[in-house]
């Protein structure tokens, strides 16, 4: 089975174009609407003058861009990028051009030019919000210098403009921080969903190994039989013809491809009952055993692991727990694993410990120990102590984290005083010998 690393899909977003094109037309149909309903209150309900004629012009172009894109796309559409922000752009004209008639920056609503840049920030590039950014500054800052007046009685209404100027401030300074605020909560929720597809691919990836394990030794143990009925036939049938018989080479063919297979089937046979690691999860065996089988996948020449087991204190002797063969803990430990022995500089130790209550694992390397800094969000998804140009995305100790707390377990990374990096995981013992155990991570 060819293995695809982890890093060529598990990037990639999931769908190329990020916002459904409903979504943005539901939005302009409110924003058409409420803009309808305040020019039509200010203008009867206040008997301010307001320009109705070029206001609806521009309410208008807005209702009739809707009806186009409604005609043109009867079917759920998703936007790409560029379109979605043509789409955000020509809102914020249009309600620029809206306030332009209705006093500019004067006018209590223009706090909503905020609005199209809070939704880019949330579904779009950077690239894309900071551009309408840039839009929407240079949007207040025309207004903030030409407008017609704001709607007021016959007498007027005067802003002074060290207050205009003061909105126009403020404006700025919100669009830019709605802008920069949205967008990292949002990168961070993308960031940590792409994280956990990534645990589950991890995690399917074990669980379809350790499947086909499964049918490996079935199928080992199921075609035993009728390969050794064909051996014995064959045999009956070699020793019935002479050498000089035309079918004489095809029969000893056929022996010798028999015993081929034979030997092939005796092979998967001998690694299940080894505890290869892609055997059945639901086969039971000693929890040492469980680490040894996560570690010696990682083993390399030039670093030592020094496996060990104990039980706890005599006075609390505990016989050794027998655990299910976890493909997540098998996962999960041997990513530790793995980043330990990347690190150490000739020895990884592993020490399995338990006693009547809970069951850990301590994995200790002798390289130079966690980055300063680094301790308080190991664990947390594209965080890591290498150089990007390593191709290294900081994925694998926050997958490993996910799927042993997954499997119940606690998870802890620390700088060993004896120096190297140390990481404790502890599960208490009832949940690793009871799967149907509902898990506390």
């Amino acid at each position: 089975m060819a293995h695809v690393p982890l890093s060529d899909y598990a990037y990639a977003p999931a769908v190329n174009d990020p916002v459904r094109l409903r979504t943005l037309t539901l939005i302009r149909w409110v924003a058409i609407a409420g803009q309808a309903l305040a020019l039509l209150a200010v203008h009867y309900g206040f008997g301010f003058d307001v320009p109705l004629g070029p206001a609806f012009a521009v309410v208008a172009a807005s209702l009739l861009l809707n009806l186009i894109v409604l005609t043109g796309h009867p079917t759920p559409v998703r936007l790409g990028v560029r379109s979605a922000a043509a789409f955000l752009a020509f809102d914020i004209l249009q309600l620029a051009a809206l306030l332009y008639l209705t006093g500019g920056l004067e006018n209590p609503f223009s706090f909503l030019l905020l609005a199209p840049v809070a939704v880019s920030a949330t579904i779009l590039t950077i690239r894309s919000t900071i551009a309408l950014c840039v839009l929407s500054i240079a949007c207040i800052t025309i207004l903030a210098i030409w407008h017609f007046p704001l709607p007021w009685t016959a007498g007027g209404f005067s802003v002074p403009q060290v207050y205009v100027l003061g909105i126009w401030i403020a404006l700025a300074i919100g669009i830019l921080f709605f802008a920069i605020y949205t967008w990292r909560v949002a990168e961070e929720a993308r960031r940590m969903s792409s994280a956990l597809a990534a645990s589950q691919l991890a995690l399917a990836r074990e669980q379809q190994l350790a499947a086909l394990g499964g049918l490996a030794a079935a199928a080992a143990h199921e075609l035993g039989s009728p390969l050794g009925t064909i051996a014995v036939a064959s045999g009956e049938i070699a020793r019935e013809l002479s050498p000089d018989s035309p079918m004489y080479d095809d029969v000893q063919l056929l022996i010798s491809e028999t015993s081929r297979c034979r030997d092939i089937l005796a092979e998967l046979s001998d690694r299940s009952e080894d505890g290869d690691d892609t055997v059945s999860p639901f086969v039971l065996l000693p929890v040492h055993a469980l680490v040894q089988a996560a570690a010696v996948r990682h083993e390399a020449e030039n670093v030592a692991f020094d496996l060990s087991a104990t039980a706890g204190p005599s006075e609390d002797p505990a016989a050794e727990p027998v655990v299910a063969r976890s493909p997540e803990i098998i996962h999960g430990l041997g990513t530790i694993i793995q980043n330990a022995a990347q690190f150490a500089r000739d020895r990884v130790e592993i020490n399995t410990q338990w006693d009547r209550e809970f069951i850990r694992v301590h994995i200790r390397d002798d390289g130079p120990g966690f980055a300063a800094g680094l301790l308080e969000r190991l664990g947390e998804p594209y965080i890591s102590s290498r150089k990007r140009s390593t191709g290294h995305m900081g994925l694998g100790i926050f997958i490993a984290r996910t799927l042993l707390q997954r499997s119940g377990g606690a998870i802890a990374f620390r700088n060993d005083s004896e120096g190297g990096a140390a990481v404790d995981i502890v599960w208490r013992r009832d949940t690793l010998e009871n799967p149907d155990v509902e898990s506390g991570g």
